[in-house]
């Protein structure tokens, strides 16, 4: 099955999107269905938890804004996880339908792992969301993996830094504190740029003339490092990305045969360059 990749022409591949309640944040799920949009057509969108508990209670204001169906599972066991258990079985339903192109599961469990790996045996994308502190053995078992903390609203999280400055003594402010903007530019920073990666995957994906297109180049990254994403490093398009590093790739932006169209091309600049 192809690859579905984001900004498509034609976006109508159907999606099942299932979200544990019990590990994923409620103030991130208007960003996280723009992102599935991406990728297609959400036709199934369900949530998974106790919402008789406090801990599910953050997701009760969003459910009917965004149309989520809320799955109800009372926790029969203390310490066991009934919610992981009908979520899997719920997906694997689903599956037999044969009715979807790909699953988005949404949760920072590694129990989702097999879940995922079943899925691709099927020939079906595999779309995980999670947070940073998700195991790699989910991440690398789907075909993509989009970490929520880049999923957040940016006026959001302003507020929330805002919010604990107000609760910092104004000398402390003026002596140690960061601003907005620094907070900002440290968390874009906070993950070193894989050259090494980069470089296999141009050489993986060029020609004989040493330039590797855009598309195939950032296809090889996500199959290599599910997780790869260029918000990680300040930039909201892998294009943004690539031009941003011109101390790394050269760019040339080529015509395509009867189109005002073009295409992006890169290529190491040299062996010796370093980031």
């Amino acid at each position: 099955m192809a690859v579905l990749k984001p900004n498509n022409d034609d976006c109508t591949h159907k999606l099942a999107v299932l979200i544990d309640a019990d590990n994923a944040q409620a103030a991130v799920i208007e960003g996280l269905l723009a992102e599935v949009a991406l990728y297609g057509e959400a036709t199934v969108k369900r949530i998974y938890g106790d919402f008789t508990s406090q801990h599910s209670s953050q997701w009760k204001t969003v459910l009917n804004k965004f149309a989520i169906k809320p799955v109800q599972q009372f926790a029969y066991t203390k310490g066991k996880n009934a919610t992981d258990s009908t979520m899997i079985i719920d997906a694997m339903d689903l599956l037999y339908t044969q009715r979807f192109d790909g699953f988005c599961i949404v949760s920072s469990d590694s129990d989702f792992t097999g879940l995922a790996m079943r899925i691709r045996e099927e020939g079906l994308m595999v779309y995980g969301f999670g947070e940073e502190k998700t195991p790699a053995a989910f991440r690398n078992a789907c075909h993509k993996f989009i970490r929520t903390e880049n999923l957040r609203n940016e006026t959001h999280d302003e507020l929330h830094v805002k919010a604990i400055v107000s609760e910092v003594s104004l000398l402390e402010r003026s002596e140690v504190l960061p601003t907005v903007a620094d907070l900002s530019k440290n968390n874009l920073d906070k993950k070193r740029f894989p050259l090494k990666l980069a470089r296999i995957a141009v050489e993986e994906t060029s020609g004989d003339d040493g330039w590797a297109q855009l598309g195939g180049f950032g296809s090889y990254l996500s199959r290599v490092q599910p997780d790869f994403d260029p918000r990680d490093y300040g930039h909201k398009k892998l294009s943004d990305l690539v031009k941003a590093r011109h101390n790394i790739f050269e760019i040339q932006d080529r015509s395509q045969p009867n189109s005002t169209k073009t295409n992006l091309y890169l290529r190491i600049k040299n062996s010796d360059n370093k980031k």
